[in-house]
């Protein structure tokens, strides 16, 4: 069988897209049944000097269809916005990225094997082939910040488990 770029990230995206938009329904009803503000998870952190948990969800999307963007262009950089301040934004971040992946014709993506991305932020600069940048950097960004988001939430005391994080596993039909 052949390497398929395709099939090696947009599924899993997708998956874990799916996971982290039902955790955030979780985390939400998890504070209306505690009588917490809606602030308490969505600026929660692990430690001090680690982005909260908004953060977190918006680098999956962007980690996700925003790193497809970037082999579109040649160019990738991280996004400066100001992450959604609420469930309902987070919410929408990801299901824009979700109808984005959703909409990606495979061979697009079979088609952008060894194209040249550059990353750049400020004074860095890393080249890249796009299968490099997908597998080895924006896969990667994106496992930590789902898991991250994950890891938040069990940290506040959000009852999720491990099939919550892993949600629809592509199986065999």
């Amino acid at each position: 069988m052949s390497f398929s770029l395709y099939a090696a990230t947009v599924p899993s995206f997708l998956q874990i897209l799916d996971s982290v938009g039902a955790l955030l329904n979780k985390a939400e009803s998890f504070c209306d049944d505690k009588g917490l503000s809606h602030e308490n998870i969505i600026q929660a952190r692990l430690a001090p000097d680690m982005l909260p948990f908004t953060y977190q969800v918006k680098s999956t999307a962007e980690h996700s269809i925003g790193a497809i963007e970037a082999v579109r262009t040649g160019l990738a950089t991280p996004s400066l916005a100001t992450p959604p301040d609420s469930f309902s934004g987070l919410r929408d971040k990801l299901a824009n990225a979700q109808e984005a992946l959703g909409a990606i014709d495979p061979s697009e993506i079979e088609g952008f094997l060894d194209r040249d991305v550059r990353f750049e932020f400020k004074a860095s600069r890393r080249d890249f082939t796009a299968q490099g940048f997908l597998m080895s950097y924006a896969q990667p960004n994106f496992y930590f910040h789902a898991t991250t988001a994950y890891d938040i939430l069990r940290h506040n005391g959000v009852t999720i488990g491990k099939m919550d994080f892993i949600g629809s596993p592509l199986e065999k039909t």
